[in-house]
């Protein structure tokens, strides 16, 4: 969550400092293949070659070279009470980001929505990571198992479960968040930092 769900009569506590900042899930990762590999298998085999055009999809046609293999573009607060959308694009100048304040009203529930796209090679355990700070304290981190994905033209969307904004006036506030895309292999896809306004309405 973007906050721990329980919030004191003192407020939100620090967070103690792990040894390790992400989470060790012990997962061992297969061994690494390209997508011309994968499809290049059992080529004799019809059936098994539908069966991976449809988990795989098709390679897109044309792939910019300088384009990254994973190009994270938009992170959403989706919330059904919210005036507009919530939405931060991450294909620009992320340092404006740190000047930029989003709101949620205290209480409401909301998801968290990622859109990312997979150029060429298939990726294996991606993650959304987050460190929430108040005033320079760390109160809340969590990672969120992404999953596995191929290359495709189409965007991915990634959405989190309902989670819901802390509530109270010990709570109300700005809260600097620090957020990474990762895998497996903790290969930093995109990091970024922005700010996020609890408030006791929309338009306080």
């Amino acid at each position: 969550t973007l906050f721990r769900s329980m919030a004191d009569k003192d407020g939100l506590k620090p967070l103690e400092q792990d040894p390790e900042d992400e989470v060790d899930l012990k997962y061992k990762a297969p061994e690494k293949k390209t997508l011309q590999e994968i499809q290049a298998l059992d080529k004799d085999d019809e059936s098994l070659m539908k069966y991976k055009q449809t988990l795989l999809g098709s390679i897109p046609a044309t792939i910019d070279p300088n384009e990254p293999n994973i190009k994270v573009t938009r992170l959403t607060l989706v919330c059904d009470q919210a005036p507009g959308p919530i939405t931060m694009d991450l294909t620009g100048d992320l340092t404006a980001l740190k000047k930029q304040e989003y709101c949620l009203k205290e209480g409401v529930e909301y998801k968290v929505k990622i859109c990312f796209k997979v150029n060429r090679d298939i990726v294996s355990g991606l993650k959304y990571l987050h460190n929430t700070f108040r005033k320079g304290v760390r109160v809340d981190k969590a990672v969120y198992m992404v999953g596995s994905y191929g290359p495709r033209a189409e965007e991915y969307e990634f959405l989190t479960p309902v989670e819901e904004a802390p509530k109270g006036m010990l709570v109300r506030g700005c809260y600097h968040i620090k957020s990474k895309f990762t895998d497996d292999d903790k290969t930093d896809h995109l990091s970024w930092e922005w700010n996020l306004q609890i408030k006791k309405d929309w338009k306080d």
